[in-house]
């Protein structure tokens, strides 16, 4: 049965209509200028209600990804852990953060040529469909280096929610795509029937137990060879 759900949501991501109701984008949206990471150890609970957590600037994202210890499922934030988070530290060359300190990366989104797309489906048996696109814009041309692509559930945690005192995007999932010339899909035919340059990728992507179908969104960026973010976007989901 999972498996039919699976393929159900991968056929619904490939239909032009599939967005049309139930779903959210970042249609419309101004691409952020600045992209936050906050990194918790699993075993910091207090770094997770702490007062002091800095509140990201307007058109700033902020994401939070919940880093796993060898304590496992004794750890007190054991339940939002990731192992996305361990992956995604070792990407950036950082190492783990301490049990009692948080620690931060901050990337500034380059200005540029590029559009970035995410959006999501509704949530069918623990699963929800998430794509993300790349355009280059009228003129431009996309990069031909390896691109990396970082697609995320996140699921917004309102202040006051599990004693956290600021608003939250917790990293829930990750699917990270790279894409290079071969993957290139070069003269797409949008719908007003113009060619363009794009690259895009779409799957169903777990919901992992614990989480909110209903407070899930989708957060995607794109990064050179030198790890600069060239593109981003963050969906937001009517009410």
């Amino acid at each position: 049965m999972k498996i039919l759900l699976t393929l159900l949501v991968a056929f619904a991501l490939a239909l032009p209509g599939a967005w049309a109701q139930s779903s959210c984008s970042s249609d419309g949206q101004r691409q952020p200028v600045e992209l936050i990471e906050r990194f918790t150890s699993a075993d910091c609970s207090t770094c997770w209600t702490d007062p002091a957590t800095v509140v990201p600037a307007r058109h700033s994202l902020a994401l939070d990804w919940i880093v796993p210890t060898p304590r496992g499922d004794d750890a007190p934030l054991s339940a939002a852990a990731s192992r996305d988070a361990v992956q995604r530290l070792e990407s950036l060359s950082k190492a783990p953060p301490g049990s009692a300190v948080a620690s931060t990366a901050v990337h500034k989104v380059q200005p540029g040529s590029f559009k970035l797309r995410v959006a999501r489906g509704v949530a069918l048996g623990g699963y929800m469909g998430a794509s993300i696109e790349l355009t280059a814009r009228r003129g431009s041309h996309l990069p031909r280096q390896p691109l990396t692509a970082w697609l995320l559930l996140v699921e917004e945690v309102p202040t006051g929610t599990d004693g956290t005192p600021v608003p939250r995007m917790l990293v829930r999932n990750a699917l990270i795509p790279t894409w290079n010339d071969h993957s290139l899909l070069s003269k797409a035919k949008r719908l007003t029937g113009k060619p363009t340059e794009r690259l895009y990728e779409a799957r169903p992507l777990s919901i992992p137990e614990g989480a909110n179908p209903d407070r899930i969104r989708v957060v995607g960026w794109v990064q050179d060879t030198k790890g600069r973010v060239i593109a981003a976007a963050a969906s937001v989901c009517p009410p």
